[in-house]
């Protein structure tokens, strides 16, 4: 069983006023919000379809989103 652990967030302000949240250990995983939250929401909701993604078609996740339990 896979347990998915709290997704790090990152948070950038761009020039144009517009907030960038990206997901460091899911590469390119990333959204812009015109708030803080707006953007981590969307930015959590991408991640999450992501790893779903990724657990079923049986590929790796990332060490630092996962701990591994022995059944």
């Amino acid at each position: 069983m896979v347990e998915i652990q709290p997704i790090h967030v990152e948070i950038e302000r761009e020039e144009d006023g517009r907030i960038l949240a990206s997901v460091p250990d899911l590469p390119g995983v990333m959204a812009y919000g015109a708030s803080e939250e707006e953007a981590v929401r969307k930015v959590k909701a991408i991640a999450l379809q992501v790893l779903a993604e990724m657990i079923e078609s049986g590929e790796e996740v990332p060490a630092p989103l996962k701990v591994l339990f022995a059944a």
